[in-house]
C-alpha cells in the first residue's frame, strides 16, 4: 500500500492527489490518502476522497507520497521518524527543497513506487530538554532544533563533547542537520551541505558580535546549548519549526545524531547542485 499525504491547503480540491491515485492504481498499486494539516477543517477534504489517519494506516506502507511544501514533508517526517519508509516530496511550495518532484513530473511516482530509485538517507538529530537534572522532553529532527527569544535577546552557550565552542549574544542558535542547512540555517548565514552527508551545524541567529561564526561538527558529536541570563526574558525551544517548549534559565538541550534515518526517494532527474542552484537563483 502506497500512502499519499497531500497539504489540502496547497493541493486545492486534492488535484494532484487525484492524478496520483489514478497512476499508481492503474500501475497496480493499492492507495491510501492520508491529509496533512486538515485536523481542524476536514471540509477541506473532498467528501468523494476516503481518508485515514497517518499514525495508523503509514507504518504498514511500502512508500509514502508527500504532496505540498518543505513544511508538509516535515511534518510526515515527524509522524513517522521511526518507521524506516521511503518517502518522495512533490513540490507545491515555494521552495521545496526536500520535494523531488515538480507536479508536471507526477509520472515519475510510478518507477518510485516499484522500487526504481535510489534512496537517500537523511540524518535526523535526537534532542534531549533538561531542567533541573531532568529530561523533561525528548524528539527528533530532520531539519533543526532552535533555542529562539520571544521578541528578545538571549544568551546561550555551547559546547561540544564538553568542550565549550561558543556563546551567544542574540536572537538564538540554530542546530541543524545536512538536510536542514537549506532552511532557516541557510538564511542565518549558515553553509548549504549536501543532504546525504552527516554534520551538525551550529549557527547563530542575529548575534551582537562580529565573531559569531557557524560550526560544523562530526556526526559523531554530542552538542549541549545553555540558556543563560533569560531572568524574565522569554525564549522557547522548536524542532522542525515545531515549538515545543517554553525555556527558562539553566535549561539545557542536548543534541546528537538519532539512530533513526529518514529515507528520501530520489528520481535522480537533478542533482542536487542543480536543483539548488535553480532554486536559490
Amino acid at each position: 500500500m502506497i500512502a499519499i499525504c497531500p497539504n489540502p491547503f496547497r493541493d486545492m480540491e486534492l488535484s494532484i492527489t487525484r492524478q496520483a491515485i489514478k497512476l499508481l492504481e492503474d500501475a497496480g498499486f493499492e492507495t491510501v490518502v492520508c491529509p496533512v494539516f486538515a485536523d481542524e477543517e476536514p471540509e477541506v477534504i473532498p467528501s468523494d476522497i476516503p481518508t485515514r489517519k497517518l499514525e495508523e494506516a503509514g507504518p504498514s506502507c511500502s512508500m509514502i507520497l508527500v504532496i505540498g511544501g518543505d513544511g508538509t514533508i516535515l511534518s510526515v517526517a515527524r509522524t513517522l521518524h521511526d518507521a524506516a519508509i521511503p518517502m518522495l516530496g512533490v513540490n507545491l511550495g515555494t521552495k521545496g527543497f526536500m520535494a523531488y518532484l515538480e507536479p508536471e513530473e507526477l509520472d515519475h511516482i510510478v518507477s518510485a513506487a516499484r522500487g526504481e530509485c535510489k534512496i537517500s538517507r537523511r540524518m535526523l538529530l535526537y534532542v534531549e530538554l533538561v531542567r533541573d537534572g531532568e529530561v523533561i522532553h525528548r524528539d527528533q529532527a530532520l531539519n533543526d532544533v532552535v533555542l529562539h527569544g520571544y521578541g528578545d535577546v538571549i544568551q546561550t552557550t555551547a559546547f561540544c563533547n564538553a568542550d565549550k565552542i561558543t556563546s551567544i549574544s542574540g536572537d538564538g542558535i540554530i542546530l541543524a542537520t545536512p538536510t536542514g542547512s537549506t532552511g532557516y540555517s541557510m538564511s542565518a548565514g549558515g553553509p548549504i551541505v549536501e543532504p546525504d552527508a552527516e554534520n551538525i551545524l551550529i549557527s547563530p541567529i542575529c548575534a551582537h558580535t562580529l565573531g559569531a561564526r557557524t560550526f560544523v561538527l562530526d556526526s559523531r558529536r554530542r552538542v549541549t546549548v545553555r540558556a543563560e541570563k533569560l531572568h524574565g526574558r522569554r525564549a522557547y525551544l522548536s524542532v522542525d519549526g515545531y515549538s515545543v517548549a517554553d525555556l527558562v534559565n539553566g535549561d539545557i538541550v542536548n543534541v546528537c545524531r538519532s539512530e533513526h534515518k529518514i529515507l528520501m526517494i530520489d528520481p535522480s532527474l537533478r542533482s542536487f547542485f542543480e536543483n539548488t542552484y535553480q532554486k536559490l537563483r
